[in-house]
């Protein structure tokens, strides 16, 4: 019986043993895209002054894609822009379509359920957005949401979580195409937009005259941005690393007065 318990047990550390073996010599992401040689980043193109693609040459600019491509020159490969959109984001990137998601990414909760989060590199908080004959009218929260007042929203993202939690009364339209969402507001479709206060300072500044920004400094709420990638230690441990090291050198405040300021 004794020898028997022996056998057992020692059968038992050699398969962990062999388990532990196995799992040390499996590949990490990391891994993958350095033998590839290519960084898959996945973005909305949709989300200034993150991320923005041009409708004629498919070409993307915006701080999270200079951000992007930083990273791939610290990986010494190659950046493939994987287009996404903020309804697939999460599908797309369990199925494995990028290696990481760039461009304005809020943590939340949910996301951190499927995936890694760098460090935060930007705290931001949602805002409203209005043609600035009306800015006064919308300063809270309980004068925003009274019936027939018309919040405009891009789906799939944090914009319409919020407005979905908070909005009871008013009206939330919801457009698709979020490269026109602020056009559309400053042409009257709506009354107004709740969205990132990084966002709503560049949409004022593109719209002078039309659009104003209603207190950015003090947002309705508190969230941090972050690189969102699959589950992997390896490449969080690096891109963690490269952002400590865009900070320390200077670059990250370069590119921060390029697209943020």
């Amino acid at each position: 019986m004794l020898a028997s318990g022996r056998l057992r047990h020692l059968s038992l550390a050699i398969c962990a043993a062999a388990s532990l073996q196995a799992a040390r010599a499996e590949p990490s992401r990391l891994d993958a895209i350095l033998s590839a040689r290519v960084l898959r980043v996945g973005t909305t193109g949709d989300y200034r002054p993150f991320t923005a693609r041009d409708k004629a040459n498919g070409g993307y600019s915006g701080f999270d894609i200079d951000m992007a491509k930083a990273l791939g020159d610290a990986l010494g490969v190659e950046v493939a822009f994987a287009p996404t959109t903020w309804p697939t984001l999460a599908h797309d990137l369990q199925s494995g379509a990028f290696d990481i998601a760039m461009g304005g990414v809020s943590i939340s909760l949910d996301r951190r359920k499927i995936g890694y989060f760098s460090d935060p590199y930007l705290r931001d908080g949602k805002t409203p957005i209005a043609r600035c004959a009306d800015q006064a009218k919308f300063q809270t929260l309980d004068e925003i949401d009274r019936p027939g007042v018309r919040v405009i929203v891009n789906p799939g993202g944090t914009n319409e979580r919020f407005d979905r939690a908070h909005l009871h009364e008013a009206t939330i339209v919801v457009q698709p195409d979020n490269t026109a969402i602020f056009d559309t507001l400053a042409g009257g479709g709506a009354d107004l937009i709740i969205t990132d206060a990084s966002e709503a300072r560049l949409q004022q500044k593109l719209h002078p005259n039309a659009l104003c920004a209603v207190h950015p400094d003090k947002p309705f709420d508190s969230a941090e941005k972050a690189y969102w990638m699959p589950p992997d230690p390896a490449l969080e441990a690096f891109v963690d690393q490269w952002l400590r090291r865009m900070k320390e050198t200077g670059a990250f405040a370069a590119l921060e007065a390029k697209w943020l300021r």
